[in-house]
């Protein structure tokens, strides 16, 4: 049986590089001047990771973003993006599946590869490293590597052994890792602090030291990354410690090959009534409901044809998704017959067993997501709207319109009364008062008069602060009707002597039956 083969990856200064890599390009040389990386901290920004140069002004990580600008006062400072280095670093780990088809994240700066038997492809182990240095160096990637039997002693020595790469073999794990520090079996830093003060400062001296004296020392710290004494058995073989890879997960699909080349809307209609049937259980299976599906056919000259459809809300309802697709078959380019087709669940979510009420009916909001998903397979996602809620009192922010079938969100709600139509703009008018400061007793807008019969307000509405300037006015809002019962949505803006401008002015926003 082959022996496992375990490749450690450390990237040193993956953060500033990826953010160079970003801005500048791969082949972006070693700028001159000091550069930081900061990171918001609980006493203010601190540095996350730095380049050469400013190491060399005596800069390190974890150090105050304003005592290293004191320090050196040229320095350039970035602001970091730890979600975004997590999700190159993953790219990352992907494109590393050129040397074995294992490989995985590990941390934030490093991969880890599970390269047994692949090293024979490259000419060996020491040529296969090279290679990765090479590889990484191009992409302007600093590494440093170590194979060895076990994912703890490849760890330890990428980052500690000298050298850029480092080859353990089978049988030399303990004389290989006796040398390094404690911090090199991947313990938190309150453990190894312990160890250190114990004068246990290299592996090979805690290794020394009898397991059970070990283990009733560290019996209460049961996780692997504070006990020294499983973090020295996952180093030396003794505790299997998988490597499993980040591999995506295996996509739902649904496939027919055909004898003969079939062609026309009613024989693709038959073979999609099939392929639900395939797929909807594989989708019950693994308790996720479709939210975009992929019909492709495979023609007979090479070529493919594909319609997509999308759902407002999760379904594996066979019979609706079909629906959907009845609508758009006609746009599947045939050619001269498809000889295979298949059916593809391009994005899901998950999914719970039933959507039914206590009487055992289908809900009233899943018959609403039906007739949304039907409205929008005929007429596009851009034909059907729904307000959604945007947490503003002010009447024009307080909603925006959106795809019906986007998920999220939701109307405005509000206990005072609105109008069934609001204006897009504000339009100005002018009010006439019965008495000083009474009701509004006349409206002049859009070149009319209206004498106004009824009044109901005002409803006050303040600016938001945090987002208007100083000098914005207060707003009252009245529901006015006029002799013929027009009904309107006005407001005055800003109070007589408010010292915020002149005299208010008045606005018609919004208009009722």
């Amino acid at each position: 049986m082959t022996a496992r083969r375990i490749v450690s990856v450390w990237l040193l200064r993956f953060p500033i590089q990826r953010w160079r890599r970003r801005n500048f390009g791969p082949q972006a040389g070693e700028e001159d001047d000091p550069l930081v990386l900061s990171l918001q901290g609980p006493h203010g920004p601190v540095i996350h990771d730095l380049n050469a140069a400013a190491v060399r002004e005596g800069l390190s990580r974890g150090g105050r973003v304003t005592d290293a600008k004191t320090r050196v006062p040229g320095l350039l400072v970035a602001e970091a993006n730890p979600e975004a280095d997590a999700s190159d670093l993953k790219r990352l780990a992907a494109w590393s599946r050129r040397w074995c088809p294992w490989t995985r994240a590990d941390g934030t700066d490093g991969l880890l590869l599970d390269t047994t038997g692949s090293d024979h492809l490259k000419g060996g182990e020491a040529a296969m490293l090279a290679d990765m240095l090479q590889a990484f160096a191009a992409s302007g990637l600093t590494a440093r590597l170590a194979v060895a039997p076990t994912t703890g002693a490849a760890w330890a020595l990428a980052r500690r052994a000298p050298g850029v790469m480092t080859v353990c073999r089978e049988g030399e794990t303990a004389e290989r890792l006796a040398r390094l520090p404690v911090e090199a079996l991947r313990l938190d830093g309150e453990t190894a602090l312990l160890l250190n003060r114990l004068g246990l400062k290299t592996i090979g001296a805690v290794a020394a030291v009898p397991r059970e004296a070990l283990m009733r020392r560290f019996r209460s710290r049961r996780e692997a990354w504070r006990n020294p004494v499983i973090r020295l058995d996952q180093a030396f073989g003794r505790l299997a410690e998988p490597l499993k890879p980040g591999l995506p997960e295996t996509p739902m699909r649904a496939m027919k090959r055909f004898v003969e080349p079939v062609g026309g809307v009613e024989n693709v209609t038959v073979i999609l009534k099939a392929l639900l049937d395939d797929l909807c259980p594989e989708m019950e299976k693994r308790g996720a409901g479709a939210r975009r599906l992929k019909l492709t056919g495979y023609r007979t000259d090479g070529g493919t044809s594909s319609v997509y459809v999308a759902v407002s809300r999760a379904s594996r309802e066979a019979a609706h998704l079909a629906k959907l697709f009845a609508h758009r078959l006609d746009r599947l380019d045939c050619g001269y017959g498809f000889d295979a087709m298949t059916l593809d669940v391009m994005a899901f979510d998950p999914m719970d067993s039933g959507a039914q009420d206590l009487e055992g009916k289908s809900a009233a909001s899943v018959d609403v997501t039906r007739l949304i998903d039907r409205l929008t397979a005929r007429l596009g996602p851009e034909a059907v709207m729904r307000p959604v809620a945007q947490g503003s009192h002010l009447p024009e922010r307080a909603e925006i319109y959106t795809h019906a079938g986007k998920p999220g969100g939701g109307a405005v709600r509000t206990e005072r009364a609105r109008p069934l139509r609001l204006l897009q703009y504000p339009q100005e008018a002018q009010v006439l008062y019965a008495v000083p400061e009474g009701p509004p007793a006349r409206l002049v807008w859009q070149r009319r008069t209206r004498r106004l019969v009824r009044s109901e307000g005002p409803e006050r509405i303040a600016p938001e602060w945090w987002r208007e300037k100083s000098t914005t006015r207060l707003r009252d809002y009245y529901r006015v009707e006029d002799e013929a019962g027009r009904r309107y949505w006005i407001y005055r803006e800003g109070l007589p002597d408010d010292g915020r401008g002149g005299s208010p002015r008045w606005f018609v926003h919004g208009l009722d039956a």
